[in-house]
Order: structure tokens, then C-alpha cells, then sequence
């Protein structure tokens, strides 16, 4: 077990300037707590909304509103104000301001590092991509009805972004009832995958994955490139329960514990050349140690 651990947001490990905010980030073991500041004036369509490149804000977060009235607008039109001790869960799809004079202060825990800290358009990275979705959604929201429907997804959706931050995966958008994701390490986001599949159980949900590894363009919180059709057709090849991945994605895995199996070449549409898929079979041990490396 660890041991008592103590961190300042005096003395961060990440200390970002913006304009209208800042924020400081403190890594505590395995996750990460953050401080954000914005000052009277800050509008996200104004002051981020032109680096992003969208209209409104892809990113969902959970945060703790320490001072000052946040005012949030989501896409459908909907005003939540937001005030000192209200805990909020916000979905990707808002655009966001500061009201009054006073700064707004929010605390957050782990997963609120892309609140500010936006990649410039167009860079490239090596990255690995999850797409998820829910197997026989149409047929779920037919036999619950579009409110409960809605309910049991939202709360599925809220489980996946904590698994996201466990395994620091950075959640792109939603993709209606499933999503798409990054992840700095292949390992990571199999592990992720694996979660997920076995939390829907606890909705009664039943999902399915695909994983690639390959170079993306960034465009503000949004990805772009080959790499993506190529995660979304292996996504299209899996049943419920399972999680397909390329023979990339396995070769960078490779001398881990995850196991595999072979399932052979497929020709992905819109793809030219052939791509080799395995499926996620187990780990022969723990991920503990996993978790805990840096």
C-alpha cells in the first residue's frame, strides 16, 4: 500500500498561463489534481474556442466550483450557472463564461489537463486510438423508451470518462452511444478497454472495441487522419464483449502480459492494404504494478 502522500498546488508540476486563467496541476500518485483560474472577462468562444477550432468545448469535465459564477451553454441552447460549492458533471458540447467580477476558481481531479492546454493545429503525434460503442443500441432505446434510454447511456458515458482518467485516455468526442479516444500508451488504452466491457455489464449494456496505433493530426481537441478509419473499421469488425486491435497496436504490446489471439487479415473498407486483427484474450498478471508506473 502506499504511503501517506502530500502535494502543494503552490508548487505544481504543471503551471499554465492563458489568457484571462491559469492553471496548476499536481500529480499524486496515480492521478493528477488540478486548479484553474478565470478571471472577469474570460469567455471560452473567445479566448479558446479560436485554438480548439470548434464552436463550443469537445471536452467533458468534473469540477468543483471553489468561487465565483460560471455560466455554462450547452449546444442545445440549455444556461446552468454555476456557483461556489456546486460539484458539476459536464458533457462535451458547452461553451462556457465568467459572470460578475469575480475570478471563478475550480478544483478538479484527474482528467482537466486539456481544459487549457490546447495542442497547436496541425501538429502530428503517435498515439493509440479506442473507439467503443454499445452493441444493439437501436433496439435498447425501442424497448426502454428515449428517457430511460437516455439516462442509463449518460450514466455509462459518466463510468467510461472515469475509466479514461484511470488509464489517462483523453476522451475526443462521443460518437452517440459510444466514444472515441486517445491514449499515450497501447497498453493503457487495451486495459481501458477491457473496463469498459466489463462495466456496461453493470448497466446491462454489452460494448465493443477497436484499437489502433498510428500518427494523427491534431486539430484543437480533435483528431484526424488514417489512423482513424482505420480504428473505426476495426470497431466494426468486433462482436459484443470484444476488443479487436491491429497487429500494430499488438507489436508495440509486445513482451507485456496482454494476450491475443490471431483472427487473420481483413480488408478494412477505405483502407488499401490489408490489416492483420487480434482480439484481447487476458493478462497472465496483475496490472497493479502497471497502474503505478510513471
Amino acid at each position: 500500500m502506499p504511503g501517506f502522500l502530500k502535494r502543494s498546488l503552490d508548487e505544481p508540476d504543471v503551471f499554465t498561463r492563458f489568457e484571462l486563467g491559469e492553471e496548476r496541476i499536481v500529480d499524486v500518485g496515480d492521478l493528477s489534481f488540478t486548479k484553474t483560474v478565470l478571471h472577469p472577462g474570460w469567455h471560452w468562444q473567445q479566448h479558446v474556442g479560436p485554438i480548439a477550432g470548434t464552436q463550443s468545448c469537445r471536452f467533458s469535465h468534473f469540477f468543483v466550483v471553489a468561487a465565483g459564477h460560471l455560466q455554462l451553454t450547452m449546444d442545445d441552447g440549455t444556461v446552468h450557472d454555476l456557483r461556489a460549492g456546486d460539484v458539476a458533471d459536464v458533457p462535451p458540447g458547452h461553451d462556457g463564461r465568467v459572470v460578475g467580477d469575480e475570478p471563478v476558481v475550480l478544483y478538479s481531479p484527474s482528467g482537466a489537463r486539456d481544459w487549457a492546454r490546447l495542442p497547436p493545429p496541425g501538429e502530428r503525434l503517435l498515439t493509440t486510438l479506442l473507439f467503443t460503442d454499445v452493441v444493439g443500441s437501436t433496439q435498447l432505446a425501442e424497448r426502454l423508451g428515449d428517457a430511460q434510454w437516455k439516462s442509463l447511456l449518460h450514466s455509462f458515458l459518466r463510468t467510461t470518462r472515469l475509466h479514461l482518467d484511470r488509464y489517462r485516455g483523453h476522451l475526443i468526442s462521443t460518437t452517440g452511444d459510444g466514444v472515441l479516444a486517445r491514449f499515450d500508451s497501447p497498453g493503457r488504452a487495451v486495459r481501458c478497454a477491457q473496463h469498459l466491457v466489463e462495466a456496461a455489464h453493470q448497466y446491462d449494456l454489452r460494448i465493443r472495441a477497436g484499437i489502433h496505433s498510428g500518427e494523427v493530426e491534431l486539430m484543437g481537441h480533435d483528431v484526424r487522419g488514417v489512423a482513424v478509419h482505420v480504428a473505426a473499421r476495426v470497431l466494426a469488425l468486433a462482436e459484443a464483449d470484444e476488443i479487436l486491435l491491429t497487429e500494430t497496436t499488438r507489436q508495440l504490446v509486445a513482451g507485456s502480459s496482454l494476450q491475443f489471439s490471431d483472427r487473420g487479415e481483413h480488408h478494412l473498407k477505405g483502407v488499401s492494404d490489408p490489416r492483420r486483427i487480434f482480439a484481447f484474450t487476458g493478462e497472465t498478471v496483475s496490472e497493479d504494478a502497471f497502474l503505478t508506473e510513471s
